[in-house]
């Protein structure tokens, strides 16, 4: 069980922090994007992943308080985007796994969502994933935003990991916003936090340490067989990393209450020989929220998908047709049920039946919309946006 830490044991930098804040970070290895259904790494990145010796694999979850750049860290060391980014808090609202493979190893990293106290049922869904992603791992890192210092709600989280038994890593991100004079006393700062296996200084947005955080990670993994076949990325169905991609784009076109309000449910998704047609419905909810999403003539609607279209052609490689279709789904955030369904196992289970989920969200009161929008599907040359957290 989670639990409160009750003594502070301090202690000197050690491990890879010591030698980070000595020198300066290596420079992260090039990387390939995946393409196709099963969210595969490119051949040569399957070749590399196969190695002579003793193969270690397990799982290391990534947490920390909203907004530290966890989502950032994974997706870098996956080498392609598994995990949405926005600059608004509470942006990942499940565990996401992100599959990484090296020479004679694979490492399956857990993205999880902020860690905060709950006051609202989607908050308490996001620390239950949390709870979750701590269950039969190999080791967590705690990640602190080091332009931030150390705030209540990054105490609040290496409090939570009291009681984990395997090792846990202190990750330092954002060094790059601060002097390296500064770095040394915040290293030796966040030793009095917890006696940490290690403690190491990165800048998950450009790169730096993000390999020694591998490597330390390796070490301390089990020898054992590949957990995933060696191409593949994610768990995560393309078909629900396409309605991710959509909400991150909705999330950051607004402001104020909308980002939170947002959800978006793939209703078809069909493949063929030359096109993808995708379906979707991203639900609000207010029709005050909904008039936001869709802007004035549906303006804002068709840039929203607009860029997730451009994005959902290079992440996959092929020519993607996107409807989109905002549905008022009055207090859908209160509603333990559908908050649930946020989780794509749980849509899984429902479209194969084994929940009677399978019509959530059709059955809200307020259901009209006249935004149902279809952009062109001439593809379009285009670069993933940066991530920003």
């Amino acid at each position: 069980m989670l639990g409160m830490e009750n003594k502070k044991k301090a202690h000197k930098p050690k491990g890879a922090a010591a030698r980070a804040a000595r020198q300066e970070s290596p420079k992260p290895k090039a990387r390939t994007t995946g393409q196709g259904p099963s969210r595969s790494a490119s051949p040569a990145k399957v070749e590399e992943a196969v190695a002579t010796g003793p193969f270690r694999a397990g799982f290391a979850a990534i947490v920390g308080r909203p907004n530290v750049g966890k989502s950032t860290l994974v997706n870098r060391l996956v080498g392609t985007k598994v995990s949405i980014v926005t600059s608004r808090p509470q942006t990942t609202r499940n565990r996401i796994l992100g599959i990484v493979n090296r020479p004679g190893a694979q490492v399956v990293l857990i993205d999880t969502p902020g860690m905060h106290r709950p006051s609202t049922v989607l908050g308490r869904h996001m620390m239950d994933e949390v709870a979750q992603a701590l269950e039969g791992i190999n080791l967590v890192a705690v990640m602190i935003d080091a332009s931030a210092g150390i705030t209540r709600e990054d105490r609040f989280a290496i409090q939570r990991l009291r009681h984990f038994p395997g090792p846990v890593f202190l990750l330092l991100n954002k060094i790059d916003r601060i002097s390296k004079p500064a770095l040394l006393p915040l290293l030796e700062a966040c030793a009095h936090e917890k006696d940490f296996a290690e403690m190491i200084p990165i800048a998950a947005l450009s790169g730096d340490g993000i390999e020694v955080v591998l490597r330390q990670i390796i070490a301390r993994l089990p020898e054992a067989e590949p957990l995933f076949p060696l191409d593949q990325t994610t768990d995560q169905p393309e078909r629900f990393l396409a309605a991710e991609i959509i909400r991150e784009k909705a999330m950051a076109s607004t402001v104020q209450e909308v980002p939170q309000a947002v959800g978006v449910i793939v209703e078809s998704y069909e493949e063929g020989p030359r096109l993808l047609r995708i379906s979707a419905v991203i639900q609000v909810e207010r029709e005050g929220q909904k008039g936001i999403l869709i802007g004035r003539g549906g303006e804002k609607l068709k840039a929203i998908g607009t860029a997730a279209r451009m994005e959902l052609e290079a992440l996959l490689g092929t020519k993607v047709f996107l409807s989109l279709l905002v549905k008022v789904e009055r207090d859908w955030l209160s509603d333990p049920r559908r908050v649930r369904m946020l989780d794509w196992r749980r849509q899984l289970e429902a479209m194969a039946g084994d929940e009677d989920t399978a019509d959530v969200g059709t059955s809200a009161e307020e259901t009209d919309s006249d935004s149902d929008l279809e952009p062109e599907t001439e593809p379009e040359a285009s670069e993933e946006d940066p991530d920003l957290d």
